[in-house]
Formats: structure tokens, sequence, C-alpha cells
């Protein structure tokens, strides 16, 4: 049995639609231009008619009306919009008909007792516990003073979204932070998807937009973005910049995802070596 979709997620629906709608140019789906337009992108009725569907059809679906949506009509729109796999992807999870299932647990004190000793066996390397929204609920000795001693931050203020657009000691650490926050935005909007109106999401998406122009204007644009491998360059206050390795896995069944940094090149590897040695005697 399926339910509708939350209102939440018809608006979220409705905007990332509108954002993607805005970006194709009318030559790009073999219009001719006809003069000046009041709107960027493509209108409402250029979407609906290459894709085979009716404008008003159409129209509600932007409007984030209860209607039923099928995979096949959901195709044609990705193509006159020009979707990439990812932004399909997407658009299938938001529009696509949702069985109801319970949102992400909390995370309960078990589960953070069972992975922290495999997070102390990674050490030199920082690795953390995170939820979907970046609260972090466990991490190692490494990660612990990896951009400042997490122990002096307050248990329910370890975020890493909100610390990087709200605390510029901590986006100071990262050597390429405009890009890291674009990627980080369309990160976490992918991973939210259809949870977007669960508390925990709400929470923090609403403070992020609240708290910072820079999080809100990168939050409207709807690009996605899935968890993958990547680089980053950080900056530590102790042993200098570090070049790491970003590798992300799921825990299954728990909502929640473990990620482990490991060392580029043998520059980092020995300063996470040093940084291993200065923090040893740590409380």
């Amino acid at each position: 049995m399926t339910e509708a979709r939350p209102a939440a997620v018809r608006r979220e629906l409705g905007d990332f639609l509108r954002s993607r709608r805005e970006r194709v140019t009318p030559r790009q789906v073999g219009l001719p231009a006809t003069g000046r337009r009041r709107t960027p992108g493509l209108r409402r009725e250029e979407v609906a008619v290459p894709a085979g569907v009716g404008v008003t059809w159409y129209t509600w679906l932007e409007q984030g009306r209860d209607i039923n949506v099928s995979p096949h009509v959901l195709q044609a729109v990705a193509r006159v919009l020009r979707l990439d796999d990812v932004e399909r992807r997407h658009l299938h999870r938001l529009a696509g008909p949702r069985a109801p299932e319970p949102g992400p647990p909390e995370c309960e004190p078990g589960l953070t007792a069972a992975f922290r000793p495999v997070l102390d066996k990674l050490d030199p390397f920082p690795a953390c516990l995170q939820t979907p929204v970046f609260d972090v609920v466990a991490y190692n000795r490494a990660y612990r003073f990896l951009f400042t001693d997490m122990d002096l931050v307050p248990p329910g203020e370890r975020n890493c979204a909100v610390r990087f657009f709200t605390a510029p000691d901590w986006r100071a650490r990262y050597t390429d932070g405009d890009l890291v926050a674009a990627r980080m935005v369309a990160r976490m909007r992918a991973e939210i998807g259809t949870d977007l109106g669960a508390p925990a999401a709400a929470k923090v998406v609403g403070e992020l937009r609240e708290r910072s122009e820079e999080f809100a204007r990168l939050w409207a644009r709807h690009d996605v973005l899935p968890q993958r491998y990547e680089t980053k360059r950080l900056e530590n206050p102790l042993v200098g910049q570090l070049r790491l390795h970003f590798v992300t896995t799921d825990v299954a069944g728990t909502g929640h995802r473990m990620t482990v940094m490991t060392p580029v090149d043998e520059s980092t590897s020995r300063r996470l070596s040093r940084l291993a040695e200065l923090t040893g005697g740590a409380g």
C-alpha cells in the first residue's frame, strides 16, 4: 500500500522542476527564440507539449498538487528538462508513490557504543559517524582534533553543515571553501530526499536558511549530489595542511553513514601520525 506524498515533498518537487525549467533555453529543446521573455528558461507549456502531457497537468505538478505521476511521464519530463542521471533519480524519489515507512531512527546509545571501537581502530585516520543531516554522533581521536577540539563543542551543536556555514573558524579550515559549500548543500538535499518534512531535516535546513545567506542561496539552486569518494584539503591547527580522501559508507538499517579520511600523500600521512603524537595524552 502507498500513501500520498507529504505537502513538503510536493512543494520540493515543484521547486525542483521550476529550477530546472529555468535553466533550459528554448534553443536547447529545438524551439525558436521568440523575443524578450519575462522569466528565464522555458515556459510551462514548452515543457508539457514536448513531454506529451497537458499544460494544466504539468502546472499542477509544479504547484505541488496531489496528482498521480507515472514513471513514463517522469522520464519524458526529465528528457525535456535535460536532467542528468543524478537529477533523474532525485525526480523519481520526489514524484513517485511513497510506501509508508518509518523515518531514520534516532541514534541510540547502543549504536555509538558499537561503532566507537571501530572508529578508534582507524586512528590515526580521522573517522566519524554521521546522520543524513550531518550531525556527528561518534568520532575517534584523530577526528576530534581535525578542525578544533570537538569535545569542547556541546553534543547538540556537533553538526558539520551548521558549523561550516556559521562558524568562520571551522569554515577557514577548508582550503577550497566555496567548492565545499556547494557540494555540501547539494549532498544534503540528495541525502534528505523525501524526508524533507521530517523533524531533524526541517530543523537543520530551517536553521541554516535563517542563519546563512550563502546556504539559503545554494539551497534555492536545488542541486543534488550523491555521497561519493572525494578529496579535500584541510588546514589543521596543529600540523598544517592535510590532503585527505573522504570515503563514506552507509550503515545498513540505521540511516547513518561512516566517513573515513585517508591520506592522499606521504606528507599527509606523516602529519596525521604527528597529530596522533601531539594529542595522544588528551583526556
